[in-house]
């Protein structure tokens, strides 16, 4: 992943292997060996990829893409991990079981299981010439894949035999199967369900925020029945906290990283700019969104938490507005999306839009 990035931050720089190569100060077959993969960034010495950057940023690399690289680097030790071969019984072995992916390392993650490439990546409409075949994606081929699939599924399993103590491990490696295409994937996550205790309003644990990554997944696979089922069973005071904390800290918000998933009820009001989460939800009010009812319900639950939030940005409301309205037009939603975007309808009106 973090060669391949190399490679797009490299070419939009319009700098070829060699001339890049000899920025650096070193020989061509390096940055042949980073991009292709063969000579991992992961075994690279920590001052050289900070050289690296600092070079290519001189050069006119896009920041942005810049930034990605630690996201990448990170999912390259996720897939290492799980190509490596079968590990032991140790949950403290495995990198998902502590410490909490946000939605940039996840997709990069699914960039390599699925081939699209992640929203965060600014485009790019240059185009690029190229000597020979080269990969466009870091998709990886179809054994690697069944291989990083049946691994995440054993680590799924390991983490809960393990209870509460294997509950991260567990949601993120349920997480990571829902990109699995195999015909048994929606039966085996509705199983992994099944397994956990139901939500219930009020209540908090660890389990909870396994119980929301897996409706969320299983939207992937059709099944919206489950994530309206566990708005409406999982979400009280408690239950609302969490889902805004982990929004935050899935889109980049709150910047400080987690060993585990206590941070939702503990992370303290104010720890994350309530006017960016709401831009970045309202760009989730799209109808294609298998995840929609859950989108809608934040935004709701954020502006019902957050006193004001309607009054510093009228291109904000304005554009919640126009997203709002297509909802309601459309039969995307539940019934009860649909009542809670006919709060917000009538909370942008008082605030005149």
């Amino acid at each position: 992943m973090s060669g391949h990035l190399l490679k797009i931050t490299r070419e939009r720089t319009g700098r070829t292997q060699a001339q890049l190569a000899e920025d650096l100060g070193m020989d061509a077959t390096s940055v042949q060996g980073w991009e292709s993969g063969r000579r991992p960034l992961t075994a690279t010495q920590t001052g050289k990829l900070r050289e690296v950057r600092r070079i290519l940023l001189r050069l006119g690399a896009d920041p942005a893409l810049l930034v990605l690289l630690d996201e990448a680097l990170d999912a390259d030790a996720v897939l290492s991990h799980a190509l490596a071969g079968p590990s032991g019984d140790d949950l403290r072995d495995h990198p998902l079981s502590a410490w909490v992916v946000t939605r940039d390392t996840t997709h990069m993650l699914a960039w390599a299981l699925k081939g699209a490439a992640p929203t965060a990546i600014p485009p790019h409409t240059a185009t690029t010439r190229r000597r020979g075949p080269v990969a466009n994606s870091p998709l990886l081929g179809e054994p690697e894949r069944r291989a990083v699939f049946a691994h995440m599924r054993r680590a799924a399993e390991l983490g809960h035999r393990a209870g509460e103590d294997g509950a991260l491990l567990r949601r993120q490696a349920l997480y990571l199967c829902s990109y699995d295409n195999a015909p048994d994937t929606a039966s085996w996550l509705a199983e992994m369900r099944r397994l956990l205790p139901a939500p219930r309003r009020g209540h908090w644990t660890p389990h909870w925020a396994d119980q929301r990554s897996v409706a969320a997944s299983l939207t992937r696979h059709g099944d919206t029945d489950t994530i309206h089922a566990f708005i409406a069973d999982g979400m009280g005071e408690l239950g609302e906290t969490a889902n805004l904390n982990y929004w935050a800290y899935w889109l980049g918000l709150d910047a400080l990283p987690q060993a585990d998933d206590t941070f939702m009820v503990t992370r303290p009001a104010g720890s994350w700019d309530g006017q960016a989460l709401l831009r970045r939800l309202t760009d989730r009010l799209d109808p294609d969104f298998g995840c929609i009812d859950l989108n809608v319900h934040s935004v709701w639950s954020l502006l019902g938490t957050r006193r004001g939030l309607l009054t510093a940005d009228q291109a904000l409301n304005d554009d919640l507005h126009r997203r709002v309205i297509t909802l309601l037009d459309g039969d995307a939603v539940s019934r009860q999306s649909r009542a809670e975007l006919e709060s917000v309808y009538y909370g942008l009106r008082l605030h005149r839009v």
